[in-house]
């Protein structure tokens, strides 16, 4: 959890249902709010003109997200929809910078989350690089894993389906399915009821 929930309840927060699939921003909109996930999950994501998506993250309950657009006067670049029902707090943005000027140990917390998140941004770009399919999705289940700390083979459920991981590594989902089958027989992941385990 990036800030304590109530810190930001008493800052002003309200708390945002959002059902699956509903938009909570769009590309091109003023961002106006922090948003911090209490319960659920999210992707932030862009769609091509050809109808394909691409992700470029899923924070989860805890995360922020959007948060950088505040300290500039640019219009979101992404969209925000929740993956599944969520709650989310929502809190203004004037009210979250004036926050953060006086209480600035509360800014290192958000620039060492920042931080983490762009060392993830900066390998999948460079993941993006590569041409090997394999490669691609093999690099976003190690991130994932590694992220959640799991280090035993098959320990870590992958939580996305294979049209998410498709969106993620910028990968046709036939090219991700064959992929996974690939890695099943080569003994890197197991598959158990169509889940993936890595």
């Amino acid at each position: 959890m990036i800030f304590n929930e109530e810190l930001l309840l008493s800052l002003g927060a309200e708390v945002q249902t959002y059902k699956a699939n509903e938009v909570i921003f769009t590309e091109g909109g003023q961002p106006n709010y922090f948003f911090q996930i209490k319960h659920g999950s999210v992707k932030l994501n862009n769609y091509h003109e050809d109808g394909r998506e691409f992700i470029h993250s899923v924070p989860f309950k805890g995360h922020c997200f959007g948060e950088t657009f505040l300290f500039t006067e640019v219009l979101y670049p992404i969209n925000a929809i929740a993956l599944e029902d969520s709650n989310i707090l929502r809190l203004p943005r004037l009210k979250f910078l004036e926050f953060l000027k006086k209480c600035p140990k509360s800014l290192w917390t958000l620039y060492m989350y920042t931080a983490e998140r762009m060392y993830y941004r900066y390998i999948m770009l460079n993941n993006l690089s590569v041409s090997n399919p394999l490669y691609r999705v093999r690099q976003v289940m190690d991130c994932l894993k590694t992220y959640h700390q799991y280090e035993e083979p098959f320990s870590f459920q992958i939580p996305f389906t294979r049209q998410q991981l498709a969106s993620l590594t910028g990968l046709r989902i036939e090219t991700v399915i064959r992929v996974v089958k690939k890695m099943e027989k080569q003994k890197m992941v197991k598959i158990e009821l169509g889940k993936i385990f890595y």
